[in-house]
């Protein structure tokens, strides 16, 4: 495997993070700020440093690379694969009646199944129900086949996301990136670090990803209840107080994220499914226990290789970049020193992570979470 890392800021020359290396037909991963990636001229400027290059790109909250963060740039990793081969498949939500589920299976059915290790979703984070997508994509896949990703993200805009492949980034693209190989290795882990609070409330009424009655209550009314003064800076300040889940349907709750809000309709919006009858609780966190996580993380997708990774890609959630804030490099530093300074690291801030939990098979939809996805051939 050969890796070649650049990034640019506006108005900027690309700045070569390693070595300047000839690839051939390598993947190139291009994570950046939406505006940026909106530039016309955005694809044909990539191509010209990998002409032959299979070019995926996808707007973010921050970029990763290396064990730097940054919200004002475009970072690219491009990799030429020596024992291994890819497929890419894409999808647009806005050219369907908007199936999440059927998006998802439509996708992965799409790959040929024979010798398939490993598939990575760049998805558009606007439209799509991530819990669907994942169902759908989990209904397509045999042989314990792992698949993580993440949802395009805007920072604290949530504008519009963008995503593309070999062309300029656009609104509700989803990229699927099938991998292959005898001797390909991808393992993963997933942490969030956050800690649930206060007393237990049962969804009354929800439909797919919208809440809006807990215990026969206004869902947004008791949300603004306990956020007091801060539920004046909603739906930002949602981002800082995520609902832990336990559904009816699930072993293990999950986290998710509160996009925005309904004032007329008293409802919220969140990154996936609310199921009827599900618990929820309000969460909380803080620099060192997101820091801590990551390590975790790290540390699990370590235990179960064989082989030592060659490349780190990194998802992690919007709400723990606005938690960190100033200290957000530390989760990726953590990570940095437990793969080593010789694994390349790449990834971005999202809307939403894709993975399975920890010890299962079947990918979720997941917020507030670092997902690291660790990679050797």
């Amino acid at each position: 495997m050969k890796i070649v890392q650049l990034k640019k800021h506006k108005n900027e020359e690309w700045s070569f993070i390693s070595p300047k290396t000839e690839l051939k037909e390598p993947l190139v991963l291009v994570f950046g700020n939406r505006i940026l990636l909106e530039d016309d001229t955005v694809y044909e400027d990539v191509k010209k440093q990998f002409p032959d290059g299979h070019i995926i790109f996808g707007s973010t909250c921050a970029d990763i690379i290396g064990n730097s963060v940054d919200e004002n740039s475009i970072s690219v990793t491009a990799i030429e694969f020596e024992k291994s081969k890819f497929v890419i498949n894409t999808s647009n939500v806005l050219n369907t009646d908007l199936d999440s589920y059927k998006t998802g299976a439509d996708l992965v059915n799409a790959f040929n199944k024979d010798g398939l290790k490993f598939v990575f979703v760049v998805s558009e984070g606007s439209f799509i129900n991530g819990s669907q997508l994942t169902k759908g994509m989990n209904s397509a896949i045999k042989d314990n086949t792992l698949i993580t990703g993440g949802l395009c993200g805007d920072a604290a805009r949530f504008e519009k996301t963008v995503a593309s492949y070999n062309e300029n980034p656009k609104q509700g693209e989803i990229v699927a990136i099938a991998f292959y190989g005898e001797t390909l290795e991808a393992t993963f882990s997933i942490h969030g670090g956050w800690t649930p609070f206060g007393p237990e409330r049962i969804v009354t009424k929800s439909e797919g990803n919208i809440l809006y009655e807990l215990d026969n209550l206004p869902a947004l009314d008791l949300y603004k209840k306990y956020l007091g003064d801060k539920s004046k800076e909603l739906p930002g300040a949602a981002l800082l107080y995520p609902l832990n889940v336990k559904s009816t349907e699930q072993n293990q709750s999950i986290v998710r994220s509160i996009l925005n809000i309904n004032e007329e309709e008293n409802s919220m919006i969140l990154a996936g499914d609310m199921p009827v009858n599900s618990k929820v609780q309000l969460m909380m966190t803080n620099v060192d226990h997101i820091a801590n996580a990551s390590e975790r993380a790290a540390k699990q997708a370590l235990e179960l290789r064989e082989n030592k990774p060659e490349l780190a890609m990194l998802v992690s959630c919007i709400g723990r970049k606005l938690v960190l804030d100033q200290r957000v490099e530390e989760e990726v530093e953590e990570v940095v020193a437990v793969v080593g300074k010789e694994t390349t690291i790449c990834g971005f801030y999202s809307y939403g992570e894709i993975a399975p939990f920890h010890g299962e098979v079947n990918c979720q939809l997941h917020n507030q979470t670092m997902t690291i996805t660790l990679i050797s051939e």
